[in-house]
């Protein structure tokens, strides 16, 4: 027996100031869908969204619920007003005996339903937003970027709530890991397109890199063939009086359909300079602690970060991150304690609240009349990394076009400020790199550019962020709040952390016990004289080290083209450079994992 479908979308054609957003879109959700919504910043996810939800209506097509279903709609920047504190909003329209739903998903997504919203942050009304979502439990929750502002306990217990619920959902997020544990679809718009894939968001990059691959191939094969019939309308004309006119319009069709193929966005050429070498010692905290009142934000603590690191702050939202990051750097006083900082730094800053950005400047001001990026003299020039770039062209680098460069910044999405800030930032160069929340509203594939950068970067990373895939993939170290005032350092990512906190209990077989991950660790690091971190730094190098070469193979493979130098001589000098720089690093975590394993084996003889 059919499904009777959720929602359904027929023939829908949408235009914003005469560019098609979408032309002739027809989808359908079904029973039990969970669904991710992807696409690159400006593709239109958010705008679909909206038309499904009806609260933007298409130019032509019908959006068609199904027969009593109740559709709810979470968006970014939701409408509390004629509401005194966020508990009025997140219960309006609920029974009383619905009320504990509230409640409930306000302690699961901390929000005070007593705030008044006058004095609500952004977050914090998003929080009610989506708890009155929740609390409506309609039969299909339509959710735009639900995990923005939530902290990961948060995320976590959202994720929870979706994978039990029994409606069905479409998902907006920016979080890989939140996407991969949750989605069975996936809805992807390209170009005006939206395709479907009856697979999550795990087997999202493999699908989309098969697409293009066939596109390019074909459209290697359209201008292969245009070629030839062009050849051959030029050289027969000697040979012949007359042409043969059925060919010629064929032609003419050929370069038609290459006109009409739109052409993909590239990536943003975002470059990020170190500039001159800070000290080997970046920062040194001996014995800071800092307290706000009766409350402890973190007790007497030591902190030596090295020219390098790579080190992320987690916890809760309002525990006290940005707080030690301003200490840690000297923008906060610490209460007792001291710190030194290192030679030479120069300290670049991404501010999650997106304070740097005058909301009334056109994203023109934004740049050229930063004291530190403005050319002296000029109107119309950046400094960029101390060479003068021309306003326009560089916010071309960052994906912006030319209709967007004289519009206030507050029209921009939360993912074009999030560009935007970061062209401020990586105009300057800086050896020390602050990033408070970077990762809210980029898509997938800024974001990906992003780590890259971050891993070739040969500076120094503070990271604050709620991404626990991003997290994985940048952090080295872990500086974690668990509460209390306690702050414990620990080797990796969220995933080492988490495994170092709550280690994996290991079944018992026969009368031997392995006992549980925890011990086992403490154990072979004993046994094998190596310290904990030591350990963790051998158990991991194997991993480092495939990664190294799997990406050395693939910079060997671009540079196999042997038009690339004349064709893109800086894409050539930028592969050249990071080639040169994986091998290095090959090579040290070669020799650093050669050292410590015989160390270890050493140990074990004894």
């Amino acid at each position: 027996m059919a499904r009777v479908p959720l929602l359904q979308l027929s023939d829908i054609s949408l235009t914003f100031g005469g560019d098609p957003v979408f032309d002739r879109l027809s989808m359908v959700v079904h029973p039990g869908d969970r669904v991710a919504l992807v696409g690159r910043n400006g593709s239109g996810k958010s705008t679909l969204m909206k038309v499904m939800a009806a609260r933007v209506e298409a130019d032509r097509g019908d959006v068609i619920p199904g027969p009593g279903v109740s559709v709810g709609y979470m968006e970014q920047e939701p409408d509390l007003s004629g509401f005194a504190t966020l508990g009025d909003f997140a219960s309006s329209g609920l029974d009383d005996g619905e009320l504990y739903r509230v409640e409930r998903a306000g302690e699961g997504l901390k929000f005070d339903p007593a705030r008044a919203v006058e004095t609500a942050s952004g977050g914090e009304r998003r929080r009610a937003a989506l708890a009155k979502l929740l609390a409506e439990a309609p039969e299909l929750m339509l959710l735009d970027e639900p995990t923005n502002h939530l902290d990961i306990e948060a995320i976590s217990w959202l994720e929870d709530e979706l994978k039990t619920t029994r409606a069905g959902f479409v998902l907006i997020s920016h979080d890989r890991a939140f996407l991969r544990a949750l989605t069975r679809a996936t809805l992807w718009i390209d170009r005006g397109m939206v395709r479907r894939q009856e697979k999550g968001f795990d087997g999202f990059e493999a699908w989309r890199d098969k697409i293009w691959e066939d596109e390019d191939t074909s459209r290697h094969k359209l201008n292969r063939k245009i070629k030839a019939e062009a050849r051959w309308a030029v050289e027969g004309i000697s040979a012949r009086r007359k042409r043969n006119q059925g060919r010629v319009r064929a032609l003419q069709g050929l370069r038609e359909e290459r006109t009409a193929q739109i052409k993909r966005q590239g990536t943003a050429a975002m470059a990020l300079d170190a500039g001159p070498k800070s000290g080997r010692k970046v920062i040194e905290a001996t014995g800071i602690s800092k307290t706000y009142g009766e409350t402890v934000i973190f007790h007497p603590m030591d902190v030596t970060i090295m020219r390098g690191d790579r080190v992320a702050l987690v916890g809760p939202n309002g525990v006290g991150k940005t707080t030690l990051i301003k200490t840690l750097i000297q923008e906060e006083a610490s209460d007792t304690g001291s710190v030194k900082l290192g030679t030479n730094l120069d300290i670049a800053w991404f501010d999650q609240n997106r304070s740097q950005l005058d909301l009334r400047q056109s994203l023109w001001e934004s740049l050229t009349q930063d004291p530190d990026l403005g050319v002296k003299g000029a109107t119309d020039q950046v400094m960029v990394r101390g060479t003068p770039k021309h306003v326009v062209g560089y916010l071309k680098e960052f994906l912006f076009d030319e209709r967007q460069v004289r519009a206030p910044v507050k029209s921009l999405s939360g993912g074009e400020k999030a560009r935007l800030l970061l062209a401020r930032i990586m105009a300057r160069e800086s050896n020390l790199l602050v990033l408070d929340e970077p990762t809210n509203d980029l898509d997938v594939e800024t974001l990906d550019l992003l780590q890259e950068l971050l891993d070739s970067y040969d500076g120094t990373v503070l990271l604050v962020s709620h991404d626990r895939d991003f997290l994985d993939r940048v952090a080295a170290t872990t500086l974690a709040f668990e509460g209390q005032g306690r702050v414990i350092v620990y080797a990796g990512g969220w995933s080492d952390y988490q495994a170092q906190k709550h280690p994996i209990k290991v079944k018992q077989t026969g009368a031997k016990s392995k006992g549980n991950a925890s011990k086992d660790k403490h154990e072979k690091a004993t046994t094998t004289g190596l310290s904990f971190t030591e350990q963790h730094r051998l158990d991991t190098l194997p991993a480092e080290i495939e990664r190294l070469s799997a990406e050395i193979a693939k910079l060997e493979d671009l540079m196999s083209d042997p038009e690339l130098f004349t064709r893109e001589p800086v894409k050539f000098q930028k592969a050249t450079d990071a080639l040169v720089e994986r091998h290095t690093k090959l090579s040290e975590a070669e020799e650093e994992w050669m050292m410590l394993e015989e160390r270890a084996e050493k140990s074990a003889s004894v």
